[in-house]
C-alpha cells in the first residue's frame, strides 16, 4: 500500500484488494481490537441489528477475548444500546449516542412516515396516546416485552395488527423516547430510553454530522463520501457538510477513479499480518457498511449473501479481505459444527478456516466439532 499523507495520493490507484486489507484493519477485524464490548461499538458508530444472533458475533469478533456474555451483559449494564436509528433500521449504538442520534434521524424519518401512517389508520393523536401508555407501564425502571406492549394496546382498544404495533414502537423510539433492554427469556424488552441513559452525550446538528463523519471515515475506511451517505441515510448535502468538517484530519486515495478517505488513525499493515479466513456475521459492517461494496465483493455476485435482495443477509467466509463463500453454525450434542461453501475460487487452508471457527466456539462458550467446506453446486 502506498504512502499517504493528508488530502494527497502519492502513487498510482490502488486495487481493490488493498481497500479490503486496510478495512479489515480499520474495521477492528483484522488486527488490533477493542478492550470490551463498548469500545467497540463507539469504534464503529454504529451496527447493523437486525439480527440479535449476529450482531453479538460481530462485536465479539472485534473485541479481545470476548464471549456472548459479556455483550449481553454490555447491554444489560447499558453501556451499549439497540434502538431504531439511521435509515430507520435497528442499530446497535454506545449508549451515551443514542439520544443524540435520534435527535438527529428521528425527525426526517417520522415526517417521510405519513404515508404508511395513512395505510395504518395512526394519526398523531393515537401516537400521543400510546406514548402516554407506555411512559406510565415502563417508569421507575419497569420493563416490556413487544408481546406485553402488544397486550397493553389490546387493553386501552389500539389494535396492533397489520404491523400497527411496531409501527408504534418505531415512531416512539425514533422519538427518543425508547429503546431495547436486556433479553428476558429470549425476548428482547423495551425500556425508557431517558432512564436507561440517564447522562446522554448532547450534540448540535452540525456536531452530530461531523461525529458521525470522524466514526465512520475512522471505523469503516477508506470510504467515500457516497459511502458514508449511504450508511447515516442522510441527504448528500448534510453528509458531504459533515465531511467537509471534518476531511483536514483525512487521509485520501484514489480506487477506480472514486476518492476515498480514512482516518490517520487506523496504521496500516503488511498484509501478511492479517488473518488469511474470517467468518463475519450475517448484516456485517463489512458488507453493509458501503454503499458501494465491490471492493470485496462483486456486484454480480451479492445475489449469494443477500439471495433475491430478501433483505436477510447470510453469514460470510471472508479469505484474504474477500467474500467468497458464506457459512453456517450448527450446535449439536454440545459442539458447534461449522459448515462454509465456497460460490466463488478460493485457497481456503483447513488450519486457518479451524482456527476462524475455534474463535466463533470461544465466543459462544461451547467447544468446535467438525468444519466442513465445500463449493456451491449452482456456480
Amino acid at each position: 500500500m502506498p504512502d499517504l499523507i493528508l488530502g494527497k495520493q502519492l502513487e498510482p490507484e490502488l486495487a481493490p484488494s488493498a481497500i479490503a486489507q486496510q478495512r479489515l484493519i480499520s474495521q477492528r477485524i483484522g488486527t488490533e481490537k477493542g478492550i470490551d464490548p463498548a469500545a467497540v461499538v463507539r469504534w464503529m458508530g454504529a451496527m447493523q441489528a437486525q439480527d440479535y444472533g449476529q450482531v453479538m458475533w460481530a462485536v465479539g469478533l472485534r473485541t479481545q477475548s470476548s464471549s456472548v456474555l459479556e455483550v449481553e451483559q454490555a447491554i444489560a449494564h447499558r453501556s451499549i444500546v439497540i434502538t431504531w436509528l439511521m435509515r430507520g433500521t435497528i442499530h446497535l449504538v454506545f449508549a451515551e449516542d443514542a439520544q443524540w442520534m435520534s435527535q438527529l434521524f428521528g425527525p426526517r424519518l417520522l415526517a417521510a412516515a405519513g404515508t404508511r401512517r395513512q395505510q395504518l389508520e395512526i394519526d398523531q393523536a393515537l401516537i400521543d396516546r400510546t406514548k402516554t401508555l407506555f411512559c406510565r407501564a415502563l417508569r421507575d425502571g419497569q420493563q416490556l416485552t413487544r408481546a406485553a406492549f402488544m397486550q397493553l394496546l389490546e387493553q386501552a382498544g389500539i389494535s396492533p395488527k397489520g404491523q400497527r404495533g411496531y409501527h408504534l414502537l418505531w415512531s416512539l423510539a425514533l422519538e427518543g423516547l425508547i429503546c431495547f433492554g436486556p433479553r428476558r427469556h429470549h425476548e428482547q424488552t423495551f425500556v425508557l430510553l431517558e432512564e436507561w441513559v440517564p447522562n446522554p452525550r448532547s450534540l448540535s446538528k452540525e456536531e452530530a454530522v461531523a461525529e458521525l463523519a470522524t466514526r465512520y471515515f475512522t471505523s469503516h475506511g477508506p470510504a467515500s463520501l457516497h459511502d458514508f451517505a449511504g450508511w447515516t441515510g442522510l441527504p448528500m448535502a448534510e453528509a458531504r457538510r459533515g465531511h467537509e468538517a471534518i476531511k483536514a484530519g483525512l487521509l485520501t486515495e484514489k480506487v477506480a477513479g472514486s476518492t476515498q478517505w480514512l482516518s490517520a488513525l487506523t496504521s496500516v499493515v503488511a498484509p501478511s499480518g492479517l488473518p488469511r479466513v474470517c467468518l463475519l456475521p450475517g448484516f456485517d459492517e463489512y458488507f453493509l457498511g458501503y454503499k458501494d461494496r465491490s471492493a470485496v465483493l462483486a456486484t454480480e455476485h451479492a445475489n449469494h449473501i443477500c439471495p433475491g435482495g430478501n433483505g436477510i443477509f447470510k453469514p460470510m467466509l471472508v479469505v484474504d479481505g474477500q467474500i467468497v463463500g458464506t457459512w453456517k453454525p450448527k450446535i449439536s450434542e454440545g459442539k458447534v459444527a461449522v459448515a462454509a461453501q465456497l460460490f466463488l475460487p478460493a485457497q481456503v487452508p483447513q488450519a486457518a478456516i479451524e482456527a476462524a471457527a475455534v474463535q466463533y466456539c470461544h465466543f459462544l462458550g461451547l467447544p468446535p466439532g467438525t468444519v466442513t467446506l465445500s463449493e456451491d453446486a449452482t456456480d
